[in-house]
């Protein structure tokens, strides 16, 4: 309950300042007729009418921006006629610099708006590419219950280089989960690579040793293909792992990424460890060996979670990292969907909403025995 107070506190704040905002032009103005009105003639007020309008045009509308000066120049004329009734030198010249100043607050209006166009589109754009290279999966695939989440480290960002893809094949539900090394289009071509090359060798290879092998290839040959390491993402952790139809097991094979966390129907948690220590797809140069998968049982009613690093590195202002199986041990969730938001709250309230790295969450959840559907393979 602490961390969602934490949350809608923010957005209180934000609400706040957004008011505030709204609130600052005509308060200017009025300070600014205040100010004349019960100072003597000389006295100018024109700083704070001329603040309005600059207020103004950065947050609010043209004709917003527009108002505020009108407003200004108003109020000047209705304050001066407390001392004469005719506008003198002293008048047209305070609504001389406020009209000056309003134009170019119309102006600074025109560029800003323009500027947040173009970064809309951007943004746009952006969002387009992530989601045809990181489409959502099904809710429900090969029998199994599925969520997936993505958290950008940056608001407003929609690229990175977290991939997840889950495919139902012959030989079962197979997933891949990874962080490519780098951000930005360059790690989203080689997130491109990675998800073509897992769901073209997951149909075709009988093995995930086939598979983690043909990703390998497929990273070796674009890195060739754009003249190096330095010019393409150089490599990827990864974890692959199959539920074969019709049985209680998963097999994963780890190529230096984060341990895949077991959730079982009491709440109990498991670390589902790799048998040998692997390096990262991509690396091949650097070593050889043939890769092992590791099975484990994975019973009804059991959540599989896959993450990336975002979530295991999060540290709070005292650089303590979020341990997502102490975090979730005797916990029991309602489904996948319920435990990836959970895990995401916890997250940005570890970090005060401060997160350095983008966040990839994979979530598949086995159905009870009293929901699961009568094997027909």
């Amino acid at each position: 309950m602490g961390k969602r107070g934490g949350r809608h506190g923010c957005a209180a704040n934000a609400g706040a300042t957004r008011w505030f905002l709204r609130l600052l032009p005509p308060l200017l103005i009025l300070c600014g007729g205040c100010y004349e009105y019960v100072t003597p003639a000389g006295f100018s007020g024109a700083p704070l009418f001329s603040a309005a309008p600059l207020v103004a045009a950065p947050f609010f509308s043209l004709r917003s921006t527009l108002l505020a000066g009108l407003g200004s120049i108003v109020t000047i004329l209705l304050v001066h006629f407390r001392y004469t009734q005719r506008v003198g030198t002293d008048t047209i010249t305070e609504m001389a610099t406020v009209t000056t100043v309003c134009l170019i607050a119309c102006f600074i209006n025109r560029l800003v708006r323009r500027g947040n166009e173009q970064l809309d589109s951007a943004r746009r754009i952006a969002q387009a590419a992530q989601f045809a290279v990181l489409p959502e999966p099904a809710d429900r695939i090969g029998g199994l219950a599925i969520a997936a989440r993505y958290e950008a480290a940056q608001a407003g960002a929609f690229i990175g280089g977290d991939l997840y893809a889950v495919q139902d094949t012959p030989y079962g539900v197979r997933i891949v989960v990874g962080d490519v090394r780098g951000k930005g289009m360059g790690a989203v071509s080689a997130v491109a690579v990675v998800i073509g090359a897992f769901r073209e060798a997951a149909e075709q290879e009988g093995s995930l040793e086939a598979v983690a092998l043909r990703l390998e290839r497929a990273l070796a040959r674009e890195g060739t293909r754009r003249d190096g390491i330095d010019d393409f993402e150089g490599f990827t952790t990864a974890v692959l792992a199959e539920i074969p139809h019709g049985t209680g097991t998963v097999r994963v094979l780890n190529r230096g990424h984060p341990e895949p966390i077991l959730l079982l129907g009491d709440g109990t948690v498991r670390m589902i460890h790799p048998e040998e220590a692997a390096l990262p797809l991509g690396m091949a140069e650097l070593g050889a060996w043939p890769d092992r998968a590791t099975e484990a049982e994975f019973p009804p009613a059991a959540t599989l979670l896959l993450y990336t690093d975002g979530l295991s590195e999060a540290r709070d202002e005292q650089g303590v990292f979020y341990d997502p199986a102490a975090r979730l041990s005797g916990r029991i969730f309602p489904g996948p969907e319920e435990l990836l938001a959970a895990l995401a709250a916890e997250v940005r309230g570890h970090t005060g909403g401060g997160a350095t790295d983008d966040m990839a969450l994979l979530a598949l959840r086995r159905p009870s025995l009293s929901a699961e559907p009568p094997d027909n393979n």
